[in-house]
This record gives C-alpha cells, sequence and structure tokens, in this order.
C-alpha cells in the first residue's frame, strides 16, 4: 500500500512542477487568464501534496524522498516541455560579411522571415535584423551558417509592447 502513495506522491509532483513551468512560459507570452487557470491547477495539487506527504511525515521519510524525486523530474520534464513547445519570437542581429548578405536575404525571406539590414561601421561588413518564431530558430542559423559560417549572430526573445 505504501508503495502506491509514494508513487503517487512522485507522479503528482512531477505534474506540480510540469504545469508551473508551463505557465511561466504562457504568463511571459502574455497568456493571462491561461497562466492563472495553471496556477489554480498548481496549487491545487500543492496543498493536497503537501497534506499527504506531511501527514505521518516522522514515520515515513520515503513520502518526502518521493516528493523530492518528483521534483527532480519535474523541474527536468518542463525544461524539456519549454524547448519542445518554444512559444514567441526571436529577434536576431546578424553580422555578416557585405558580400554574401543579399543572398542570404533573398533566402530568408523566400522561407518567410522578415529582415531588415542595417549598415555597419565596417565597410565589408552588413547587420541584419532577423525575425522570426522561437520554433524556427534552429533553421534560421542553420540559413546563415550555410551562408557565412563565420557569422556573428544574436539573438534575443521579442516581447511586444500591449
Amino acid at each position: 500500500m505504501n508503495v502506491l502513495i509514494y508513487f503517487a506522491i512522485f507522479i503528482f509532483k512531477i505534474i506540480e512542477d510540469a504545469l508551473a513551468t508551463l505557465r511561466l512560459i504562457v504568463v511571459s507570452n502574455g497568456k493571462k487568464k491561461l497562466g492563472a487557470i495553471l496556477q489554480f491547477v498548481v496549487t491545487l495539487i500543492w496543498i493536497i501534496l503537501t497534506g499527504t506527504v506531511l501527514m505521518g511525515l516522522q514515520k515515513d521519510i520515503f513520502k518526502a524522498i518521493a516528493f523530492a524525486l518528483g521534483a527532480l523530474f519535474g523541474s527536468y520534464l518542463g525544461s524539456v516541455l519549454e524547448e519542445r513547445i518554444a512559444l514567441g519570437t526571436n529577434a536576431f542581429m546578424v553580422e555578416i560579411n557585405y558580400g554574401k548578405s543579399s543572398n542570404l536575404i533573398n533566402c530568408l525571406e523566400n522561407e518567410g522571415f522578415q529582415v531588415s539590414r542595417i549598415k555597419s561601421d565596417n565597410d565589408d561588413k552588413v547587420i541584419l535584423m532577423i525575425t522570426g518564431a522561437r520554433k524556427q530558430t534552429g533553421k534560421i542559423v542553420k540559413i546563415i551558417r550555410e551562408f557565412d559560417k563565420e557569422a556573428f549572430i544574436l539573438s534575443e526573445k521579442v516581447k511586444i509592447p500591449l
């Protein structure tokens, strides 16, 4: 019987931590109502789970161990989910050799990305501003590297003011 309690504590703690991570993601992307709903669910799970762990904890330390292990795996799972979901938009600032910029701009625009060219103080270089979905970060970097392996790339998450 105790094994089932440990397993339930472990699983529900994983769910709680994963949902808490998802809540941070959705709130940081402006989805406040969904974030509030997720917070309600996370809090409800936490209250029930913590109460279960604390009841008789002095006699059964394995509840605390199951709780801590669930937190470990839940935190990891939340991070994996965050990478997979990858909500939002990234802005890329790319310094590239001038001679390679036109073909790169054409390729990126043909792929549906927004590109702006900024004149650089160095006549041999050009700075490109590129925006794209976070999910497409790998694709954008791959395209840039195909044109210039030495390109300097900065990436930043975009927060659009409301």
